[in-house]
């Protein structure tokens, strides 16, 4: 297959670009290698990918609709997986602009390159954010979705609607995967196990949000993975039951269909934690703050559909992904 992935130098992006240039896909990568963070793990993480045949690099910005559409003319794409974004709940409050940039404008350009050249299956990144002030545990697609709480779960809503607008119109067979806390080696810095495996090795303070009292569904990078290639390769398909005087929120009478992808399992922070100071050997000392804003108190995924679609079920262990986590921190920064 020839795979085009947005935000290929991304924590996301570049696993999953590893794995489909490992089974023999082509990869054509864009990224506009940003400084939300540090550039240089970016630019690390591409120097891994060039070292792999049949991958390219573009260097591009998706919300500069000239490079978009450049980098859509230079073929046809099997897939698309729109991995390219303005990430994290709380920058959401201080930098607002930069997410209808990146999430809006830019997605638009990738559904108009959609449209413009055609491909066999878009597949986007949206997040458990969506789910909003919704507290029904597990989070089913089926649940409602219109109280997001962060401008960043509102972006990527919007995502999952205009996908929807464009597969009704142009049939373009889209697949919206709504991740839960991803974490893993290659991960990004502003992100809990990163931030707090470095203040820990560092004999500094971490900052714990509400108190500790906090619950996610942690889920391992490689599991995100799986269910990505999974679902490119069943592009979405029209719902013969869909209707729309009892409409189903996850499916359409268009190719289009929105999915889970979370471990299924509710852990809490403190229980991170303390898998963090197994892995590393080390106490944390815990800076205790309150609740932030654009937060939710607790996320867990219902992943049967996803179960049910591709016959992959997410399981690896938050001990297991921890420890693979902090060997892989103390190797790539020489701790």
């Amino acid at each position: 297959m020839r795979v085009l992935v947005t935000g290929a130098a991304g924590f996301i992006g570049y696993h999953l670009s590893r794995r489909l240039l490992a089974r023999g896909d082509v990869v054509v990568g864009v990224d506009n290698l940003n400084d939300y963070y540090d550039v240089s793990l970016k630019e690390a993480r591409v120097q891994k990918l060039r070292e792999m045949p049949q991958f390219w690099f573009v260097k591009a910005d998706i919300a500069d609709q000239t490079a978009m559409d450049a980098a859509f003319a230079s073929g046809r794409f099997d897939a698309i997986v729109n991995l390219a974004a303005q990430a994290g709940v709380r920058y959401s409050l201080q930098n607002p602009r930069a997410y209808i940039d990146a999430n809006v404008a830019g997605f638009m350009n990738v559904l108009e390159g959609a449209r413009d050249h055609g491909t066999g299956h878009l597949v986007f990144a949206s997040t458990s954010s969506v789910y909003g002030i919704n507290t029904a545990l597990p989070f089913s697609e089926s649940q409602n979705t219109d109280h997001p709480i962060s401008l960043y779960a509102a972006t990527k809503k919007a995502n999952e609607s205009m996908a929807h607008a464009y597969a009704h119109l142009f049939n373009i067979p889209c697949t919206g995967l709504r991740f839960f806390t991803v974490y893993g080696p290659w991960g990004r810095p502003d992100m809990a196990l990163f931030k707090f495996t470095k203040g820990i090795l560092a004999g500094e303070p971490i900052p714990v949000f509400n108190q500790g009292k906090m619950v996610r569904d942690f889920t391992y990078v490689d599991d995100i993975v799986e269910g990505i290639v999974r679902v490119i390769d069943q592009p979405a398909r029209s719902d013969p039951s869909w209707r729309g005087n009892d409409p189903a929120a996850a499916t359409s009478s268009a190719p289009w269909r929105i999915f889970n992808i979370g471990n299924h399992q509710r852990v809490e922070l403190m229980s991170y934690i303390r898998a963090i100071e197994k892995a590393t050997g080390r106490q944390a000392m815990l800076e205790m703050l309150p609740m932030q804003a654009g937060d939710v108190v607790a996320t867990e995924a219902d992943t049967s559909a996803l179960e049910q679609a591709t016959g992959f079920k997410p399981n690896t262990s938050v001990e297991e992904g921890i420890a693979r986590f902090v060997e892989w921190y103390r190797d790539f920064y020489q701790v």
